[in-house]
């Protein structure tokens, strides 16, 4: 946790996939000095690094050393309307140090100290991109002796605030775990099989079809990062990891002055596997369509009844629940109650632990993580990884089996109820690990095709004598649909507070009249009250699986909670959640949300479908 105040820090990614054979030499072979230069000063460390407490017989010393290092090399190109934005190529080295006193039941860490959280800030860094080995030993000569010292007060504040109180907890701060030695061949990142400028111009060109856009973006991020990790147990770790993301963000006005918002996204463990130019233009029609046909909507008005979910907008609902319910760790230690409850709010604590065996989701239902997953019925699976950002080998986790709460996702923090990690301890560029999910499959035995759980829906309807119910086709991704800070922001400010209770924000809805069939679009609503209760009785479940890619927020505050599904290929750490359509018997929506502004005073200037 010692990350809390560096956000800035999350808008680069370290990403997903990397698969090779553990050589030790290979990192000679291939000229790459940096795990020898890390070898060499965590030695130095592990024998030398001490201070003497004056009243204290004793010197104190770290029980655990880690050293972390990404070497990030970033593509980015950002179009408008067929034109290019911004393209750059970018290439760093980052490192953090983290240094533990005490021992492995209680430690310096996790703790939020009165004095500006220092308790959770460690010393980062650049170092140099040429893989040298003498600048890399005298950056890493000095940030452990900080990390160390920094270490030593927390722990001294730590002891005292817990001193304090009548009753301590007895879970271990840090769990024990076999060392892990992984080193993988270096790649070469590859930025010349495809023309990525030109790809940008051509497909965000697809939006001069709707002038009616005011403002749109069009961002391919690609990926190639080397990751290495020492720790003083013994593990060694150097592996590949890319990724490469195609995302959008469109905004415009209704007719009323409300501010419209929709996004396109598509993900792919390797740049090379992105969609071609008219895949990703074919999806871009579909969003500006979507979002012109929001336009003419009317607004939503309040209603309590059946909703049905198709599978495009159940999956990433799921994501959004079930992330904080899946989460098997404890919130840090704060010196004040109110600290300590605001952290739990923010997703330090599920709503599963300690229900270990008890019923949370239909008896048909199982729910299992599965980080080895390549695919999905051929369709690749994004959150795949063979060791977490701990050091720890990914461990398939049965999470819910016939509806009972069987395992949780771990970190090496342990929680209530378990002490062992099971290697779902993931972070974003360098930032703490939390319990992540990865691949999730949601499966049912019991299912309906989508024909037969629509005809339900509808019965549904007419048995409440309603005159329309709602359908959701998507859900809404504030991170990459709204633009600019300020909208964000203001959005947070309206819904953040409830987003863990249950608030959702759904995209694309439309109203179905049960006696006829016919449909229209609304726009504008908000779902309240749908938690992981809402789950437990499920009127109904598709057979349609459906395969959400999509990342995971590292902002601080976002990850382990509700919004943590709100990510962006920036700042995120890569998942899937794979689910059918979901019928829920009642849910209360409610109407419109968004403030008017002022129209344009003039109209949209015309403009060409095709450049």
């Amino acid at each position: 946790m010692r990350h809390f105040l560096r956000i800035a820090c999350a808008s680069l990614l370290l990403a997903v996939v990397g698969c090779g054979m553990p050589t030790r030499a290979q990192a000679q072979q291939d000229n790459d000095h940096t795990l020898q230069a890390m070898r060499d000063e965590m030695a130095r460390a592990k024998s030398r690094l001490e201070l003497k407490i004056p009243g204290t017989d004793q010197p104190v010393r770290p029980y655990y050393l880690e050293y972390r290092l990404l070497d990030l090399e970033v593509r980015q190109v950002v179009a408008q309307f067929g034109t290019i934005l911004s393209s750059t190529r970018t290439r760093n080295r980052f490192m953090d140090v983290e240094a533990r006193v005490g021992s492995y039941k209680l430690d310096s860490s996790n703790f939020v100290s009165d004095d500006g959280f220092r308790g959770f800030i460690g010393p980062t860094g650049s170092v140099g991109i040429d893989r040298d080995y003498d600048s890399l030993r005298q950056d890493l000569w000095i940030a452990p002796d900080q990390a160390f010292k920094e270490a030593v007060e927390t722990y001294s504040r730590k002891q005292a605030y817990l001193s304090s109180l009548a009753r301590q907890s007895d879970i271990d701060d840090f769990s024990k775990v076999e060392p892990v030695q992984l080193i993988e061949p270096l790649v070469t990142p590859d930025w010349t099989s495809r023309n990525w400028d030109q790809e940008a111009r051509d497909t965000s060109a697809a939006l001069r079809a709707f002038p009616q856009i005011y403002e749109s973006r069009v961002t391919y991020y690609l990926v190639y990062a080397t990751e290495y990790l020492m720790t003083s147990e013994g593990t060694e770790i150097r592996q590949n990891r890319s990724y490469a993301a195609i995302e959008a963000g469109l905004n415009a006005l209704a007719d009323d002055g409300v501010p419209l918002n929709h996004f396109y996204a598509t993900y792919a463990r390797t740049p090379a596997d992105l969609p071609n130019v008219d895949a990703v233009r074919k999806g871009l029609n579909v969003t500006g369509s979507e979002l012109m046909a929001l336009r003419a909507a009317p607004t939503a008005q309040d209603y309590t009844g059946p909703v049905l979910f198709e599978a495009r907008a159940a999956a990433p609902l799921l994501a959004q629940v079930l992330g904080p319910a899946v989460n098997g760790s404890r919130p840090p230690v704060s010196f004040t109650p109110v600290m300590e409850q605001m952290l739990s709010g923010l997703g330090g604590k599920s709503d599963w632990v300690g229900r270990l065996g008890s019923r949370v989701l239909p008896a048909s239902v199982s729910l299992v993580d599965d980080p080895g997953a390549k695919d999905f019925k051929g369709v690749a699976l994004l959150g795949k990884y063979a060791v977490d950002e701990e050091g720890v080998r990914a461990q398939k986790v049965t999470l819910v089996e016939n509806g009972t709460v069987k395992n949780e996702l771990m970190s090496r923090r342990p929680g209530p109820d378990s002490d062992q990690s099971n290697g779902h301890g993931r972070a974003a560029f360098l930032n703490d690990a939390k319990p992540t999910m990865s691949n999730v499959l949601f499966s049912s035995t019991e299912t309906l095709t989508p024909a037969d759980l629509k005809k339900k829906f509808l019965d549904a309807c007419r048995a409440e004598k309603l005159n329309y119910c709602i359908i959701v086709r998507e859900m809404d991704n504030p991170t990459l649909s709204l633009l600019h800070q300020e909208d964000f922001s203001e959005l947070l400010a309206s819904f953040g507070g409830g987003a863990g209770t249950g608030d959702r924000l759904p995209l694309v809805v439309f109203r179905v009249y049960p006696d006829t069939g016919r449909e229209d679009m609304i726009r504008g609503s908000r779902i309240i009250g749908l938690n992981t209760r809402a789950l437990r009785n499920l009127a109904g479940i598709g057979n349609d699986n459906f395969v959400y890619n999509y990342m995971q927020s590292q902002i601080t505050g976002f990850a382990g909670t509700a919004l943590g599904a709100f990510g962006s290929a920036q700042g995120g750490v890569p998942a899937s959640m794979v689910a059918p359509s979901l019928l829920f018997e009642e849910l209360e929506v409610r109407g419109a949300r968004g403030e008017a502004k002022r129209l344009p005073l003039m109209p949209p200037p015309p403009m060409t479908a095709t450049k």
